[in-house]
């Protein structure tokens, strides 16, 4: 009951993110990347701020609500995604402490300054860390939908982020790139609110166990002695009727 709750709490706080971010964006009459709506002197740098630390937050909660979950992939199991998700968590908590100067200069040039490259390096590592995060749940046990969706939502955000960011990095066509840049972030923020909602929906006890994805736990077989007579069987060895708990039940009405 408490993870549910700590699930929920962070599927809103990621949900009221995800909107924020949008909010803000459209308010620009202008292409920017996702950094830029942070970067000082922006209109957007307190509502930014706000975003990545909703995000930041919510991302911690739900991976200590999530925490049981286990990838099966090799390599992808040595460590439970939750591991993976507050790790990314922690990144945006650092950028939203940290955001770029203005106009979120590249990583070379007299521009770039030491807070540039701090902003930078926690995002690209947040997006990396929530990337591997998306990639383990598409192999978790038991899940067959959230696996199926987080699997389209890692080749999804890899590889428009990489667009975006190279189109950033060589000034080819910077407009496209800030636009895949946002699709990525709508996407891997979806994915995490998706993720808190399946935590929500499998608080149950057979739910969770499904989506943790443990193995069965072997049992010996009990021989258990019986009274024949007590079964309806005479010594004889005639078959006779015995009652079933349905069949009771039909019987007892």
């Amino acid at each position: 009951m408490i993870d549910r709750a700590i699930a929920v709490v962070g599927t809103v706080c990621l949900a009221c993110a995800l909107v924020a971010l949008w909010i803000a964006r459209l308010s620009i009459p202008y292409d920017v990347y996702v950094s830029e709506l942070g970067a000082v002197g922006m209109p957007t740098a307190r509502v930014f701020q706000i975003v990545l630390l909703l995000i930041g937050g919510g991302g911690v909660l739900i991976a200590f609500a999530g925490r049981r979950i286990r990838s099966r992939a090799r390599m992808l199991h040595w460590w439970r995604p939750s591991i993976s998700l507050a790790v990314a968590s922690v990144f945006f908590l650092v950028d939203s402490q940290v955001t770029c100067t203005a106009g979120c200069p590249l990583p070379f040039g007299a521009t770039f300054t030491l807070q540039d490259f701090v902003h930078t390096l926690s995002a690209v590592l947040a997006f990396a860390a929530a990337s591997w995060t998306i990639l383990q749940c598409a192999f978790a046990v038991g899940h067959p939908a959230l696996a199926r969706f987080s699997l389209v939502a890692a080749i999804a955000v890899a590889a428009i982020s990489s667009a975006g960011g190279l189109m950033s990095v060589f000034h080819f066509e910077v407009v496209l790139g800030s636009r895949f840049e946002l699709v990525a972030t709508t996407i891997g923020l979806a994915w995490v609110v998706v993720f808190g909602a399946s935590l929500v929906a499998g608080s149950a006890a057979h739910g969770v166990q499904k989506l943790v994805g443990q193995p069965d736990q072997p049992v010996d077989l009990v021989v258990v002695p019986v009274d024949p007579p007590a079964l309806g069987l005479h010594a004889d060895r005639h078959e006779g009727v015995v009652l079933l708990p349905d069949d009771e039940g039909a019987v007892g009405a």
